[in-house]
């Protein structure tokens, strides 16, 4: 069929399973092709498409409402509901998002990036539902993996203790971004291999009751009796003590099978888990034979091989820079233990591992638990070194503040993704980091302007016995500057200076040095002598250097990839504050609203963070500064 015809999903209702097979078939065609080009996440789409199908024909959206947990596994449901021809937009600037998106379309009913809300959300919603004397169904669909964040296991116990009526599909393909780790993971393990318990009770129930004569008096009992059989049917039969009623396991590939494990979970009272097992990456090769998982989320590739289309002559990733310059230092200092929250991955720690497994510890989708961790270890003279994106960082906040800042720990933090990431958009921008850091007591924040500063940088964090400390650094891949052959460790707060002059000053770091030293140069050519200055530490700030130039008078501009209410900007105008300096000062950088998806140049585009925005702000500071010394 014509798959951009999809409007509305209510189609679905009179499909047979034969035709349903078909449109499977097609639609994964379909996402195979389009994402060669779009990238997008793959692996994960491709393994729910009968599941996504078969809760569009059973369910009615948007009256019942589907959660995404996550939300990268929603792209059939985009298309289901009219989006199919936007798909050559994914993931694009002003195009389709990767994730649902409530301006898209009304069927998008929760907006996520990140794991393990969709049950607290739903049980919102199942709430409002019952206040309200409405009538329909709550549907969080929530993976394996997620089901590890604390936020779910929290939302379980309290759905379990109102008992409300929700319709959980637990999506279980064994992987999250990763593989999944963890005694819950093992749990869902055993069910998978346990067989569906729910019929076998129930069978178990008619067959008491058959009985002549005694049947009656069995049945009486029969209950009690079905109670002591899950122990034996089902290990652990975790999610019935939570209070829910357990479907399953149910084959996610079956419509047959999807079908009549969803009718009947729809028809009991309560909350319900209908636990689905799915292989990630189905109808395509080279993603369903991926034992790494990289085919998560994925660039351009090639449909016949799989092989990913890279730059040629790429500089290596960021990530990769932190990780064999954690491998290297791990040969030399006993106490490097490394802690990821289920990113080995992401954050390129696969070698690592291979070679430290012993040193290095995924907990799984536990921000939280990831940085407490750390905490005790630090407490016991190791040396932690949690590698975590910065919006996932953000999940960790109070941990943080509580239990690493306020004892002043020797936690090392290296924070991935930090500044704008293009692609994924608003949900991981990692913008927020610097201003919910650097007002904590205790705290070191750095950021390098290059992968051979930034191999120093993690060394000067691993070294650093002063308390918690931060290298941020960016996504993609670096600049390509040549790597020097041995590790050394830079001064706490010491700036560089990487361009003279006397008639403005930048003061920047990290990716933005890039743009401000091509604009100093420009200025420079029109008679405008612009002082480029690596700040390199947000803080503490190089307090030297600054008494130096706003003593001069000379103007300020603070030019930053990172939100400017609370950020280095802004630590540079407290400065002057404090020390009633009052030089023309600037501030560059994200601006205070959530930056959406699009290449990171476009992004920067309209916000006007770039080299000409630069250029016109410091022609202006430079003659508004002549002007006021005039006056004076």
């Amino acid at each position: 069929m014509d798959l951009t015809k999809m409007k509305n999903p209510a189609f679905l209702k009179e499909l047979n399973n034969e035709e349903l097979e078909v449109l499977a078939h097609e639609i994964r065609q379909f996402l195979i092709q389009k994402l060669s080009v779009t990238g997008g996440h793959l692996g994960a789409n491709l393994g729910v498409v009968e599941l996504t199908l078969a809760l569009h024909k059973q369910f009615n959206s948007p009256t019942d409402k589907f959660l995404f947990d996550v939300g990268h596994q929603s792209y059939i449901h985009k298309m289901l509901t009219g989006r199919t021809d936007q798909f050559d937009t994914l993931r694009q600037y002003k195009g389709l998002c990767g994730f649902p998106k409530m301006n898209e379309s009304k069927h998008d009913v929760w907006e996520a990036g990140h794991s393990s809300t969709s049950l607290s959300a739903a049980m919102g919603m199942a709430i409002a539902r019952d206040m309200q004397n409405e009538d329909y169904s709550v549907v969080p669909i929530i993976g394996d993996g997620a089901l590890t964040g604390g936020m779910a296991l929290e939302a379980l116990n309290h759905i379990g203790h109102e008992q409300k009526n929700l319709t959980v599909i637990l999506n279980d393909n064994e992987m999250s971004i990763a593989g999944n780790v963890g005694a819950l993971h093992n749990a869902l393990g055993r069910m998978r291999s346990a067989g569906k318990y729910n019929r076998v009770k129930d069978e178990l129930e008619v067959l008491l009751k058959r009985i002549p004569a005694v049947g009656g008096k069995i049945a009486q009992t029969a209950e009690r009796v079905k109670d002591s059989m899950k122990y034996f049917m089902v290990p652990g039969m975790l999610f019935e003590e939570f209070g829910f009623t357990y479907f399953g396991p149910v084959d996610g590939h079956d419509f047959k099978d999807l079908e009549e494990n969803i009718a009947y979970a729809k028809k009991t009272e309560g909350p319900v888990i209908v636990h689905v097992i799915t292989q990630k990456g189905k109808g395509y090769q080279p993603a369903e034979t991926d034992q790494k998982d990289k085919w998560h989320g994925v660039g351009p590739y090639k449909i016949d091989s799989g092989e990913k289309i890279k730059p040629a002559n790429a500089a290596p990733a960021w990530s990769q820079v932190v990780s064999d310059t954690l491998e290297e230092i791990a040969g030399k200092d006993d106490r490097l233990a490394v802690i990821t929250p289920a990113m080995i991955l992401g954050s390129k720690l696969d070698k690592f591992q291979e070679k430290y497994p012993d040193r290095l510890f995924d907990v799984g989708i536990a921000e939280q638990h990831a940085t407490t961790l750390s905490a005790g270890l630090a407490t016991q003279g190791m040396k932690p070194f949690l590698a975590i994106y910065s919006t996932f960082l953000q999940r960790a906040y109070d941990q943080l503040v509580h239990d690493v800042c306020r004892q002043n720990l020797n936690v090392a933090f290296g924070i991935d993704r930090s500044g704008l990431v293009g692609a994924d958009g608003e949900t991981h921008q990692g913008v927020f980091d610097i201003a919910f850091m650097r007002h904590l007591p205790n705290m070191v924040i750095m950021m390098p302007k290059d992968e051979n500063e930034c191999q120093h940088m993690v060394n000067t964090a691993v070294a650093y016995n002063d308390g918690p400390i931060a290298v941020r650094f960016p996504r993609g891949n670096g600049l390509g500057v040549e790597m020097d052959q041995s590790l050394s460790t830079i001064p706490i707060g010491e700036w560089e200076v990487l361009s003279e002059g006397a008639d403005a000053v930048i003061l920047t770091f990290g990716t933005t040095i890039e743009m401000s030293l091509a604009a100093s140069n420009y200025l420079k050519k029109q008679g405008i002598n612009v002082e480029v200055v690596n700040a390199r530490f947000i803080k503490p700030l190089d307090e030297t250097l600054l008494h130096d130039r706003m003593t001069k008078n000379i103007p300020i501009l603070t030019v930053e990839e990172a939100v400017l209410q609370g950020g280095f900007g802004s630590a540079v105008l407290e400065f002057a504050e404090e020390h009633n300096y009052k030089p023309v000062i600037k501030r560059m950088g994200i601006p205070d609203k959530f930056i959406e998806h699009g290449s990171v140049k476009e992004l920067l585009k309209e916000i006007d963070l770039t080299e000409n925005q630069i250029i016109s702000e410091l022609q202006h500071l430079v003659t508004v500064s002549n002007d006021k010394q005039k006056r004076a």
